[in-house]
């Protein structure tokens, strides 16, 4: 197992450090069987950045979920899981010749791109694999926008499409990504509207597999997040407006939205003291320590201080690292109890994505945050 990860058979944490995560692995069964639900016909490739966990990942496989990976590490992790090659997808368009070789030696036959060079490279290395071309889409209303780092137009899109079949690769799919925690669900829409649009423009040569990504998202602190269902129906009907001229295989690449709810962190409060008027609560987990998303106070995490019932007020909510970005949340309505001293427990809700996957290996010191997994028996199980 690898440092960090700890697997414990029992729910019970009293006795355990903080900080450290908290996983319920029935939450992450519950949300992707949901997900098969809400999005039926859809082969989900669970992003494995969102939490690598192996206990995550052997449970999923044991579900049938395929995988998007985007190293040799979690390719790794995927195959010592129990997953299939033909269930893995190489999702990230930014690879060395390295990660192509290694992936196509142990199987994997998928592969997305973005640029000229990356089609060139897999037409090298990956002769007759299967190619997406991942299609640059508006990512308004996501807490985490992608800002231009992936994707192409759509003249371009067509271009590499019809580059990577007269390289001798097999160009089935495009895709795309609306950005991480998106709230809007029409932003899907719009997505599908320009595939569609690439897909005409390539008449019979058209792909015939559609990535819907990943950006699937969860509740926080800062407001309620539209559910799978909103998300599903919004595009059925973008899908639908391009039937029968169009009707691409489905893929999507969850992450957060199978294991956020399945996580708690736990941390300790280290310090109170008041600066500048304001009431700074300093904790043992911070930026560093898996909270890497607070950044811009993108995610706002619900907060939870088990045993302490009173009353409320403002606080800024820092780390405890000597770094001076390694505040959480300055701006934010955070509030935690007035009496709040250091050894309270202060707990992260939602906090099963993006936490332990992002923690360092030694800033200042500090561990990774470990992680404990338990499964939480079935509703009439023993």
């Amino acid at each position: 197992m690898e440092p960090g990860l700890r697997a414990v058979a029992h729910p019970s944490t009293g006795d355990r450090a903080t900080p450290h995560l908290d996983l319920d692995l029935a939450r992450v069964r519950d949300a992707y069987r949901a997900m098969r639900t809400a999005l039926p016909g859809v082969e989900l490739c669970y992003a494995v950045k969102a939490n690598p966990h192996p206990a995550v990942l052997a449970l999923l496989a044991a579900e049938g979920a395929s995988f998007d990976l985007a190293s040799v590490g979690e390719l790794d992790l995927c195959l010592l899981a129990g997953a299939a090659p033909g269930a893995l997808s190489w999702g990230n368009p930014v690879k060395k010749a390295a990660d192509v070789r290694a992936a196509r030696s142990a199987g994997v036959s998928r592969f997305t791109t973005d640029a000229p060079a990356d089609v060139d490279l897999l037409a090298r290395e990956a002769p007759g694999a299967r190619i997406g071309v991942r299609l640059a889409v508006g990512d308004d209303g996501a807490a985490t926008p992608f800002a231009g780092k992936f994707g192409a137009g759509e003249d371009e899109a067509a271009a590499l499409l019809h580059r990577a079949r007269t390289g001798g690769l097999t160009a089935a799919g495009i895709g795309f990504h609306v950005g991480s925690q998106q709230r809007d669900p029409a932003a899907w829409a719009r997505a599908i509207d320009a595939a569609a649009r690439v897909a005409t423009r390539l008449g019979e040569h058209a792909p015939t597999e559609l990535n819907l990504g990943g950006g699937f998202p969860t509740t926080h602190a800062d407001g309620p997040a539209p559910d799978l269902e909103a998300c599903g129906a919004a595009i059925r009907t973008a899908l639908a407006r391009h039937a029968p001229r169009w009707r691409p295989r489905l893929v999507a690449e969850p992450g957060r939205a199978l294991v956020a709810d399945a996580g708690v962190l736990r941390a300790e409060v280290v310090l109170v003291a008041e600066r500048g008027g304001r009431r700074w609560v300093y904790l043992d987990v911070g930026r560093y320590q898996g909270l890497a998303e607070t950044e811009a106070e993108m995610i706002v995490y619900r907060l939870r201080t088990p045993g302490n019932p009173g009353a409320t007020g403002p606080v800024v909510l820092a780390g405890p690292t000597c770094d001076g970005d390694d505040v959480l949340y300055r701006h934010a309505d955070v509030r935690l109890p007035l009496d709040l001293a250091p050894g309270d427990v202060v707990e992260f809700l939602g906090a099963g994505a993006y936490t332990s996957s992002y923690a360092s290996v030694g800033f200042n010191g500090l561990p990774p945050l470990p992680t404990y997994v338990h499964d939480t028996p079935e509703e009439g199980g023993s």
